[in-house]
Parts: C-alpha cells; structure tokens; sequence
C-alpha cells in the first residue's frame, strides 16, 4: 500500500489512494513500525498521493503523532492536497499536526 523511504533520522511514509476504515489500520502499523525504528528522529508522512481521508485515517494520523510525542520524535505532514486540507481545517486539526508547505514560496502569496 504505501513505500517507505528511510534517510537519516528521517523517514518518509507515501500513502496512496484512500485512507479509511478499510485500510487505516495497517497504515497506523507502518507509521507506528518506522516512527520506532532505532535512529528516526522525525517521521513525514507525504500526503501527495491521498485521494480521500476519513475519521478512520484521521484516527490512525492522531494515534502516530501521541506516539511520536511520548517517544520525543517528530511527525509532520507534507503535501496535502486541498481538497485534503479541508479535512484538517475544518476539524482543526491543522492547530494540531506540523504541516509542510508544498511550495514554500508561495506562501506569502
């Protein structure tokens, strides 16, 4: 379902297509297995590939970041689709997760 590329202290999950019920349980199982992983210091979740995200995803997204805080490790997500962003907006979620910009320049736009 998802590839996961590990660098240095990072490592970088790539979800694809839907996260929900369906699936939000093995997508929990990868994040909480590379955000354990001796050595990672921060784990990024690159949204880019997320078609749609339901409370299941949401769910399985909170559990890893109270994980990555009790383990004083980073969690953050990046390239989160508008129509994804919403989501997070709406549930004010976007107050709790670190979310990178795509295009950092664009911001000031």
């Amino acid at each position: 379902m998802q590839a996961v590329l590990n660098y240095p202290k990072i490592a970088v999950i790539r979800p694809q297509g839907c996260l929900n019920a369906a699936n939000a349980l093995e997508f929990e199982r990868d994040m909480t297995t590379a955000l354990a992983q001796n050595g990672i210091s921060i784990l990024v979740v690159d949204l880019a590939r997320v078609e749609s995200l339901d409370s299941a995803g949401l769910m399985a997204l909170l559990s890893t970041h109270k994980l990555a805080l009790s383990l004083e490790r980073g969690f953050q997500l990046c390239a989160v689709a508008p129509s994804i962003r919403i989501i997070f907006e709406l549930t004010q979620l976007d107050r709790v997760f670190e979310i990178l910009e795509d295009k950092p320049e664009l911001a000031a736009t």
